[in-house]
């Protein structure tokens, strides 16, 4: 069966992530854009989607568990993970590698963690837009060494994507796909980048306002909706 996938949503966790971007703002957005999956990837953090999740089990929306990683070299990549260890693990390995620069909220917004009331249980007080110590290289590693999802993320940007801050994908990089955004299609940005024809490609919105979300979305192919039929159906995605 066919199941609608927009795999790049903040929350507002991330400072860019506007004030309605909620569990239960989100969820029902992604319902009423007929959305049967969704990826939480707030910059740098996982801390928001078991609250998001929680919401999305109830409702029918699966929620792929993730974030945005922002890597030394400013790169964003996106990485998902089947369970709560596996997704605590990979926080753990955000902490260490994240600086930890006090935010400022008048100039950059609240980081916040909400849960399903919109109460407020956790304000993140340090910069989560930062770039981590480890390299593309060394996160993607991390995350295949927990048996996540590492996909690069919009990669035809002109900021902050693979080939606006390296100029190509190197050749050794284990992706699982390669994020578009929705300002080109993959006929269009594959005639220009013929190199990056054997990967498979998303689409995503990048969401960070509820009438943002399934803007854009992935079609997946799936017998069931779970975190390896999804990585599978990702590996077999054609132009």
């Amino acid at each position: 069966m066919e199941y609608c996938a927009d795999l790049h949503i903040h929350t507002v966790l991330s400072h860019c992530g506007d004030i309605e971007m909620t569990p239960r703002h989100i969820v029902e957005a992604a319902k009423g854009k007929g959305l049967h999956i969704i990826g939480i990837t707030d910059h740098n953090s996982t801390l928001q989607c078991a609250e998001v999740k929680k919401v999305g089990d109830r409702e029918g929306v699966f929620v792929l568990c993730g974030c945005e990683v922002t890597t030394r070299e400013e790169v964003h990549c996106l990485a998902f993970f089947e369970t709560p260890e596996q997704l605590a693990e990979f926080q753990l390995f955000l902490d260490r590698h994240l600086p930890h620069i006090p935010n400022n909220s008048e100039k950059f917004g609240y980081q916040l963690v909400i849960n399903e009331a919109e109460e407020v249980l956790q304000e993140v007080e340090y910069l989560l837009i930062n770039a981590l110590s480890a390299s593309i290289e060394e996160v993607e590693a991390e995350v295949h060494r927990l048996d996540g999802i590492f996909i690069p993320a919009h990669i035809n940007k002109m900021q902050n994507s693979i080939i606006s801050q390296l100029g190509f994908l190197p050749p050794g990089l284990k992706a699982d796909a390669l994020e578009l955004s929705k300002h080109t299609t993959i006929p269009a940005f594959l005639e220009k980048n013929k190199y990056l024809a054997k990967y498979p490609f998303i689409q995503s919105s990048d969401a960070h306002i509820v009438e943002d979300i399934g803007g854009i979305h992935t079609v997946l192919d799936l017998n069931s909706i779970d975190f390896s039929a999804i990585k599978n159906a990702l590996s077999k995605l054609k132009v």
